[in-house]
């Protein structure tokens, strides 16, 4: 993966063009992970969209091959913001289509209030827009300092997934990549969510939003994606059934379909 040189640190991403050389000045689709977890929650989105759209992936700070902060580090969405950009910037692309999963369609959204101008469309992934909604996050660090990071992860597991709703070989790399995260950046990132309120401004996004949720996010219940949908004059949404807030691994195919099918009619606007 290519490396960001940043203030703050490094970012690695990952830009992949695979469209064929009739696809003129094809777009790209820039994919932003939630907490504990790196870009290859993606990997099964691509063969879904990569004969159109160019792909750019990237681990968040705290994550992946990414720069990981100590305790001390002071998290905020504009600092992640930043990231967003210096990431579209290194890999030479000025607007994007920007998908986040969790916390990553919480910052698409704050991307859409404050920096719109990047941006061509927002699809938040069972996300939230007002932190102090998000049920079981409080309970985070109290759960964490009894039980570490691997009880942590396990408890999550169950969280993001149905009993046998991932093959097993995917569910063994989600689990081990998840239990393997930073404390530190779970926390900062968890307790950051926290504090955000976009209650407020969402009525301000004139960028195109498709909403994706699961049905049954033990985190996110669907009344909040109907909130966010009822507040944006310009958006869209599609429930996934049988699905808990893993739902962009678990229904990969699914979420990465309704996501094309969202996008494909933008760009032939």
């Amino acid at each position: 993966m290519p490396t960001i040189n940043t203030i703050q640190g490094e970012l690695h991403y990952d830009l992949i063009d695979a469209t064929p050389p009739w696809v003129e000045s094809p777009a790209t689709i820039l994919f932003h992970h939630g907490v504990a977890i790196n870009s290859g929650i993606w990997s099964a989105w691509i063969h879904e969209l990569s004969d159109q759209y160019r792909i750019l992936t990237f681990d968040v700070r705290g994550y992946g091959q990414s720069h990981i902060p100590d305790e001390s580090f002071e998290w905020s969405f504009e600092g992640l913001a930043q990231d967003v950009m210096a990431v579209a910037d290194a890999a030479g692309v000025e607007n994007f289509h920007f998908v986040g999963e969790s916390m990553g369609g919480a910052m698409g959204l704050y991307l859409g209030i404050h920096h719109p101008e990047r941006l061509l469309s927002i699809t938040p992934c069972t996300s939230p827009h007002n932190g102090g909604k998000v049920q079981w996050l409080v309970e985070w660090r109290d759960f964490m300092a009894e039980h570490g990071m691997k009880g942590w992860s396990e408890r999550m597991m169950s969280r993001r997934f149905f009993p046998g709703g991932i093959e097993k070989n995917a569910e063994q790399w989600f689990a081990s990549t998840q239990a393997a995260c930073s404390s530190n950046s779970v926390l900062g990132h968890g307790e950051m969510l926290l504090d955000v309120n976009l209650t407020s401004d969402l009525d301000s996004i004139t960028t195109p939003v498709h909403l994706i949720a699961a049905d049954s996010s033990p985190f996110l219940p669907l009344s909040i994606t109907f909130e966010i949908h009822n507040s944006l004059p310009n958006s869209e949404m599609d429930v996934i059934a049988k699905a808990r807030h893993g739902v962009v691994f678990s229904h990969a195919t699914l979420c990465a379909r309704s996501l094309r099918g969202f996008i494909d009619r933008l760009e032939k606007a």
